[in-house]
């Protein structure tokens, strides 16, 4: 399946008026990663003045930090766009990365009712996709499947819980949707995302999988949101499912997490009003033909953006080189693909797409984690790229 970068495509609607922040491969006597922005179609390498996209974000004003840099033309965002689809990579020239680099990555899972119940369709159908719908159908007849309306942590929660107990149909993912604590989790290790253009991958025995488009904040050390970009929390539903001890294994594996393509830095034009509101669109396009489709929207997440951000950042957790954090997502998928009953997983070569208006799309194509280009630049790795470049900094 052809990914299909392009500009108009991946950029914002109004990318004129966005401030946009990114790494990018940089060739050279010594290549390697250097923050970037962009500014009328053309790419500028700021790793003269700031080293790492952590840095830049952690500096007191960094709106005015990269407006004030000049930076070094590095060629147009186009070529290099046209470049970043790993098929086709000439390694003479620039290519996107993700656009993190030292951050933790970390998600938050449950955080929309509808997905909240398909994480109890998982548990309780043992990773099974074709007991799946039979479950479903019997919380739609014992709760039903509406809990929007429920504030996690609120009296009418915990008074829901009591009911459901007595049914013997509390589950841990209930706690974390509409209990007084947010799951928030290690999604993947700092320099180990993947960007627009690369390979997702997901592990071989899974046979119960699928995307999950997320809007992802940009946090600082100071744990303020200066800016949003994109996620894909790609999803074993089925190692999960078999128990939830498992989480770290069916989250967190190489090219697992995809991010990007851009930051995009809070400004008066685009706030946090504008993640608030965000829908975001999916499309899958399999080998095998099948198209899948499905939104996210923002406005129907159970906890606010910024009471995850407080739990995951404050007197009891430091980040002292800042954090990006998925939010979670409103897609659960339970079309079926293969059989009647089956569900929806992921077939390699899926081209998964997805998009919201004020961030551009995120592109990737699926394979195997076991198969995708091993992680081996990880942050020893920069430091010595960055010596060897004479761009670190001492004092």
């Amino acid at each position: 399946m052809v990914m299909n970068l392009n500009v108009d495509d991946c950029l914002p609607e109004d990318v004129d008026d966005a401030i946009l922040l990114g790494r990018a491969w940089v060739p050279g006597h010594v290549s390697g990663p250097s923050p970037i922005t962009i500014r009328e179609g053309r790419i500028f390498d700021l790793s003269d003045e700031v080293t790492t996209v952590s840095e830049l974000l952690n500096a007191e004003n960094p709106t005015d930090l990269i407006k004030g840099n000049r930076g070094e033309d590095i060629g147009s965002l186009s070529e290099i766009l046209s470049n970043t689809d790993y098929s086709q990579q000439k390694e003479e020239l620039p290519y996107f990365l993700a656009p993190v680099d030292l951050q933790a990555i970390k998600a938050c899972g449950v955080t929309f009712a509808q997905s909240m119940l398909e994480r109890v369709i998982e548990e309780r159908a043992d990773g099974d996709p074709g007991a799946a719908e039979r479950i479903r159908e019997e919380i739609r007849n014992t709760i039903g499947l509406n809990l929007s309306d429920i504030i996690p942590g609120s009296a009418e929660a915990a008074q829901l819980k009591s009911v459901l107990v007595s049914k013997g149909m509390w589950s841990q993912y209930l706690e974390v949707g509409i209990g007084p604590d947010a799951e928030v989790f290690t999604k993947a290790q700092p320099m180990s995302a993947v960007g627009v253009g690369a390979e997702v991958g997901l592990l071989s025995k899974s046979e119960w999988n699928n995307p999950e488009p997320e809007i992802t904040l940009i946090v600082n050390s100071d744990a303020t949101i200066v800016g949003a970009t994109l996620g894909n929390d790609v999803n074993l539903r089925d190692i999960e499912g078999r128990s939830a001890l498992l989480l770290g294994k069916a989250k967190d594996n190489n090219a697992s997490a995809a991010i990007g393509p851009f930051i995009r830095l809070f400004d008066k034009k685009f706030t946090l009003s504008d993640v608030r509101s965000a829908e975001l669109s999916l499309t899958v396009t399999g080998p095998d033909q099948f198209t899948l489709r499905g939104r996210s929207s923002m406005s129907q997440i159970s906890r606010d953006v910024e009471d995850l951000v407080s739990e995951t950042i404050g007197q009891h957790h430091q980040y002292p080189d800042g954090l990006c954090l998925m939010t979670g997502t409103l897609f659960a998928p339970s079309e079926d693909r293969d059989k009647p009953g089956g569900g929806f997983t992921h077939k390699v070569g899926d081209v998964v797409r997805i998009s919201t208006p004020k961030l551009g799309a995120l592109v990737n194509r699926v394979n195997h984690s076991e198969k995708v280009e091993p992680w081996t630049f990880g942050v020893g790795a920069l430091i010595q790229n960055l010596a060897a470049r004479r761009l670190l900094k001492i004092g």
